[in-house]
C-alpha cells in the first residue's frame, strides 16, 4: 500500500509539540476569536497589519526583520461549517492553527496571513458570502488577494523572496501561490488536502466547484525545495490521499507522522520541517 511507502516519523522525533493553551470551545463567538488571536499575535511581538486587497480586507500579523526571505503562514481553512450542511455565519478559526505555527517560528522576517472573510464581520460584509470558505475556498479572487497582501508584506520588510507554508486549507492556498509566483525558495504544507477533487470524493461532499487545483501546477511545483506531512492519525484528510497528490504531481512522499490528528497541534511538525528545508542551504 502507498502508505507504507511513505516515511513515518513518530512524534519523539520531532521538537516538542506547544501546548495549546485555549481551548477552541473557550472561542465560540467571533468577537471572542478575534481577540483570542490578537492576544497570541500580541504576546508573540507582531504587529498588526489589514491589507487591501480586491474586494478584501485580508488580516495579518507580521514580524519585520533585516534578513532571509519573509516566512508566510497562511491560516487554515477556519470555522468553515457550523455542521455538515450548513457553512457558519463567520470563518474566522476558533484555535487559529495557523497563527500557532507562526508564532514559534524564529524566521526574522515573518507573515502570518488570514483567509479572506476571516477576523472581520463577516456576516455584515457584503464581499463575504459564504461560498468564500465553502465551495470558492480557493477561487482565483482568493489567492489573488492573498498574492497582494504577500507583495504588501515583502515591500514593508525589504524582502526579495519568500518561502510559503500552512496547515490544512492554508497549506492548499499556499501550494496554489507557490505555482504562480516566481519568487518562491520553499513551500511546507501539513495536513492539507492538495488533490481537493479526490479528498471531497472521500467524504462524498459537494467539490469545491469554484476553486483552482493545486494539481494543475504540477510542473511548476516540481521545480521548488518543498516538504508535505500528513497526521497518520488524520481523518479529515487521510495520508493517503497527500500521498496521492505527492504521487500524483512527481513531488517527493509526505513525511507521515504518527499519532498525528487533524486537530492537534502542528507547531513541532512545522518546525520539524522548516529546519529540513533550510538544512540545505545552511
Amino acid at each position: 500500500m502507498a502508505v507504507r511507502r511513505a516515511r513515518m516519523v513518530g512524534r519523539t522525533a520531532i521538537a516538542p509539540l506547544l501546548v495549546v493553551v485555549v481551548l477552541a470551545a473557550c472561542a465560540a463567538t467571533p468577537a471572542e476569536r478575534r481577540a483570542l488571536a490578537r492576544r497570541i499575535a500580541t504576546d508573540a511581538g507582531l504587529e498588526s497589519r489589514r491589507y487591501t486587497a480586491g474586494a478584501f480586507t485580508l488580516a495579518g500579523w507580521l514580524r519585520r526583520g533585516d534578513r532571509g526571505p519573509l516566512v508566510v503562514v497562511i491560516e487554515s481553512d477556519g470555522y468553515a461549517w457550523a455542521s455538515r450542511n450548513q457553512p457558519s455565519a463567520d470563518p474566522t478559526p476558533r484555535d487559529p492553527m495557523g497563527l500557532r505555527l507562526a508564532v514559534a517560528d524564529p524566521a526574522p522576517r515573518l507573515l502570518y496571513l488570514a483567509r479572506p472573510c476571516q477576523y472581520a464581520d463577516a456576516a455584515l460584509d457584503a464581499a463575504c458570502p459564504s461560498r468564500l470558505w465553502t465551495s470558492h475556498r480557493f477561487a482565483p479572487e482568493v489567492i489573488d488577494a492573498l498574492g497582494s497582501a504577500i507583495d504588501a508584506a515583502k515591500r514593508e520588510t525589504g524582502a526579495a523572496r519568500v518561502l510559503l507554508g500552512g496547515v490544512s486549507g492554508g497549506g492548499v492556498a499556499a501550494a496554489l501561490l507557490a505555482g504562480r509566483r516566481e519568487d518562491v525558495d520553499g513551500l511546507i504544507t501539513m495536513a492539507a488536502p492538495l488533490d481537493h477533487a479526490a479528498w471531497t470524493a472521500h467524504h462524498g461532499v459537494s467539490p469545491l466547484s469554484g476553486s483552482l487545483d493545486p494539481t494543475v501546477w504540477g510542473d511548476r511545483l516540481r521545480r521548488l525545495p518543498q516538504l508535505h506531512a500528513a497526521g497518520a492519525d488524520d481523518s479529515v484528510v487521510p495520508p493517503a490521499l497527500v500521498i496521492r497528490f505527492t504521487e500524483r504531481v512527481g513531488l517527493p512522499q509526505p513525511m507521515v507522522v504518527s499519532g498525528q490528528g487533524h486537530e492537534d497541534d502542528w507547531t513541532g511538525v512545522w518546525g520539524h520541517l522548516r529546519r529540513t528545508l533550510d538544512a540545505p542551504s545552511r
